[in-house]
């Protein structure tokens, strides 16, 4: 699952993911439409831009975190300290990040 507010910054994503092999869900560019996917099936792993259209993505780590999704925060915003006490576990690849950190990020999820 791909959640990016940003067109451009969501198309990179798209192709690293699935330039690595995997398929993907999204973008998702809102806390909303996320929401909704999650409601209709939960993903395997999860790429999270923290801050969205209509606010902070943390809702929907929630949800990922109890449901034991790996999930990947790529984000300019990120409090790396607090989203890994929030959510242990996680990885956190700062915008911008190297199509290298986020394959290893995803074979890491996978693995």
């Amino acid at each position: 699952m791909i959640v990016e507010d940003e067109f451009f910054v969501a198309l990179d994503l798209e192709t690293i993911v699935e330039d690595s092999g995997y398929q993907f869900d999204g973008p998702y560019a809102s806390v909303a439409e996320t929401s909704e996917a999650l409601d209709r099936c939960m993903p395997h792993c999860a790429i999270l831009d923290v801050r969205l259209k209509d606010g902070e993505v943390f809702p929907v780590a929630d949800r990922l975190h109890i449901a034991k999704v790996p999930i990947i925060f790529h984000s300019g915003h990120a409090d790396v300290s607090d989203l890994l006490d929030r959510y242990p576990g996680s990885q956190i690849c700062s915008k911008p990040s190297t199509p290298k950190q986020l394959r290893s990020a995803l074979e890491a999820a996978f693995a």
